[in-house]
């Protein structure tokens, strides 16, 4: 039997029913990282759409972001930026609030991570309701970053992030969905 990347994948991901609370299914991509064959794919995959693109930083949103954006930034000979929570970062930064499933949070950017017009990609490793990728692209915008991509592992097409992140320009790169939360 001849498996897609997607079937291939997708048999790496460990799903943890009620965590963190009851109802939610829980993607964890701690399997897929620890497998070196799977980790590589995933990487290649969200990089491919890009080859050639002169993408200038990957910022990555903490934590798994950084996992998968300083391997795609690699892949692409691009620069790392790290998106993190609020007080996380030594230097100036500049902050924006974004939307949680309940309330709001912050994060923030070095001020100097990107230069204007610099041509940036966004890394995760999932896309849910979208508020927290809507954050990052509306912070790397407000430093002037062209934002050209964002790739997640996952998506969860019900709770409509990616359409979410397309609305504001940006196209959206995953590489498998799965149905519910």
């Amino acid at each position: 039997m001849n498996l897609t990347v997607t079937d291939d994948l997708m048999a790496t991901i460990r799903t943890i029913p009620n965590y963190p609370k009851p109802g939610i299914m829980f993607r964890d991509i701690t399997t897929l990282l620890g497998n070196a064959r799977a980790f590589r794919r995933a990487v290649d995959e969200l990089v491919h759409p890009f080859a050639g693109a002169k993408i200038d930083k990957v910022a990555g949103i903490e934590a798994r972001g950084f996992i998968l954006g300083g391997a795609v930034a690699h892949q692409l000979s691009a620069g790392f930026v790290p998106i993190r929570k609020k007080g996380k970062l030594p230097h100036d930064t500049v902050r924006v609030a974004y939307s949680l499933e309940y309330g709001l949070d912050e994060m923030e950017i070095h001020r100097d991570g990107v230069s204007p017009g610099e041509k940036v990609m966004l890394v995760d490793d999932l896309i849910a309701t979208g508020g927290t990728a809507e954050g990052a692209v509306k912070l790397l915008k407000q430093i002037g970053a062209d934002v050209v991509g964002s790739c997640f592992i996952i998506d969860l097409p019900e709770l409509g992030g990616a359409q979410k992140i397309r609305k504001l320009g940006v196209p959206v790169r995953t590489l498998m969905e799965f149905a519910g939360h």
